[in-house]
């Protein structure tokens, strides 16, 4: 609850919303400088972490059936990370989302992981049939920008958790699986605030 912007000043990014003094429309703002930043850097600390788990993975990697249901093969994109044989022998589609629990706040009211729980069951709808369909396991993985994770996003990081512990008897060396993704998405949200926060001249 610490003010950052005069209130109805236009965002400086998408020109289109008003700022209001807390940032709820900074932080789910989807025009770039920001948003695009903040999913890409949590995606490649995770690779990074998957990595340093001695987990075999590949970012971006092109699988030829991710799409969107209603508009087809026009949509066709890579998955953000593909594990391989992560469950059954089968290679794994982690597909990243970040939410606000900000969001239709006025409308709605605030309820704990409703936002991260409804990112999480959109992705599943919209990806799942067709990572079955092909012999893949599809892992959705959404966060919230108070750091929060949904259930499966949990699931993964507890599993490599357990690779790392296997790998090292130190507790310290198990921690930074969680420890590194929440400081990823803080650094995405306060980028998002930079990016919008008014010039002062000196």
């Amino acid at each position: 609850m610490v003010p950052f912007f005069p209130v109805d000043d236009p965002c400086p990014v998408c020109r289109k919303s008003c700022l209001d003094s807390f940032g709820e429309h900074a932080i789910h703002c989807k025009e770039l400088p920001g948003f695009k930043y903040r999913h890409d850097f949590v995606r490649d600390v995770l690779y990074d972490v998957l990595k340093r788990a001695g987990i075999s993975a590949k970012k971006e990697a092109p699988v030829n059936f991710l799409t969107d249901p209603l508009e087809g093969r026009s949509t066709l994109r890579p998955a953000d990370i593909l594990v391989f044989g992560w469950e059954g022998g089968k290679h794994a589609c982690v597909d990243l989302t970040g939410v606000s629990p900000l969001v239709g706040l006025r409308d709605h009211g605030f309820v704990a992981g409703q936002a991260i729980t409804k990112a999480e069951a959109a992705k599943v709808a919209k990806h799942e049939k067709a990572c079955i369909e092909n012999q893949h396991v599809f892992v959705p993985f959404a966060f919230d920008t108070f750091g929060a994770l949904a259930p499966d996003a949990v699931r993964l990081l507890k599993r490599v958790q357990q690779v790392v512990s296997s790998n090292t008897a130190h507790v310290k060396g198990q921690n930074f699986v969680f420890s590194r993704v929440g400081f990823a998405i803080q650094k995405g949200v306060a980028a998002q605030l930079v990016a919008r926060l008014p010039v002062i001249s000196l």
